[in-house]
């Protein structure tokens, strides 16, 4: 598998994953599952940021330990979905700065409509992690990568938690360079481009809207 896609096959992310996934899990929970995937997730996605020594002052002496080196962080939700993964990952890393893009979906032609883009206005100096729960397609996420990288960002992540392999062979076809986390590689898309098995429709799932 491509070096640049990381599926995350850890316990705690399966068990909850499978809850998700349950047709009787109701808006509450599937909400609350969304963010503490996100957050387990964000782990993984954030294990190469560089580091640097300081010293600290403990009860005991004065140590040698270690702090992020600086690199600053943007998380772009995908909206209305990519939402729900915000929560989780603020937790971790509560200053990074949000920015969002508003996409959807033509019903007819299946292709990514944008109506919204707003980023944090020094977007082209962090590193941006795009999150959106679902790679169908793949459109509304390349086309996502394609706006942020119009602002000159040039360290992106994406991260989803189900993807199909039509999207995930589309995406990264148009973006070798930004890697995918990724909690579950799912068997197909349906003639409707929804996800098997999926989860459903996850916006209508977060939100508890049909």
């Amino acid at each position: 598998m491509n070096n640049h896609i990381h599926i995350m096959d850890h316990p705690l992310i399966q068990h909850k994953l499978t809850i998700l996934r349950d047709e009787k899990t109701g808006t509450k929970q599937f909400r609350e599952l969304v963010s503490e995937i996100a957050n387990l997730m964000c782990y993984e996605a954030t294990r190469d940021l560089p580091l640097k020594e300081v010293k600290t002052k403990t009860p005991m002496e004065t140590a040698t330990t270690k702090v992020i080196a600086g690199r600053k962080l943007a998380f772009v939700p995908i909206l209305r979905a990519g939402l729900g993964m915000v929560d989780g990952v603020l937790e971790l890393i509560p200053s990074a700065r949000v920015g969002h893009i508003g996409m959807y979906r033509d019903h007819d032609t299946k292709e990514p409509v944008e109506y919204y883009c707003k980023l944090p206005s020094d977007i082209e100096e962090r590193e941006v992690i795009l999150l959106d729960p679902m790679l169908a397609t793949g459109g509304s996420a390349i086309d996502a990568v394609n706006q942020i990288k119009k602002y000159g960002c040039k360290r992106i992540k994406f991260m989803c938690i189900i993807a199909a392999p039509e999207g995930l062979n589309a995406f990264v076809e148009a973006h070798p360079d930004v890697p995918v986390y990724c909690a579950s590689l799912d068997r197909c898309l349906d003639s409707n481009c929804y996800i098997l098995p999926g989860l459903g429709d996850a916006g209508d799932r977060i939100f508890g809207t049909k």
